[in-house]
């Protein structure tokens, strides 16, 4: 019910999009996020968005680097990463949880099956 996809090799500073295609009766309801973990440690949280407002949040870690936003007429969330930096190697999940969104990721209901970023210096 979720598809994440856009993944893969890229340099470090470069920009790439992930995005995660959702069912139409998940995408119409839900908040979305997005989480990562990196080998040998935690999922931790990456982003999220409202559907009610479309508020968006951001990890410490990635914020003024990332955005989420969300395309309703393609049921699609997509997390734009730009100046990528090797700590931001990872596989990145999507989810989906009711509203509010939440960056404790236990409370997502639903998970893409993730995808691979890895960021070469």
């Amino acid at each position: 019910q979720l598809q994440a996809s856009g993944g893969g090799l890229v340099q470090a500073g470069g920009s790439p999009r992930l995005s995660c295609a959702a069912s139409g009766r998940i995408f119409s309801i839900y908040a979305m996020g997005w989480f990562r973990q990196a080998p040998g440690k935690e999922r931790e949280f990456v982003s999220a968005i409202t559907w009610s407002r479309g508020s968006t949040y951001y990890a410490d870690s990635v914020k003024g680097r990332f955005t989420i936003f969300r395309d309703h007429a393609k049921n699609t969330v997509y997390l734009q990463m730009n100046s990528l930096k090797p700590g931001d190697t990872a596989v990145y999940y999507c989810a989906a949880r009711s509203d509010p969104a939440s960056s404790y990721d236990r409370s997502y209901e639903y998970w893409g099956q993730g995808t691979q970023v890895t960021v070469s210096s």
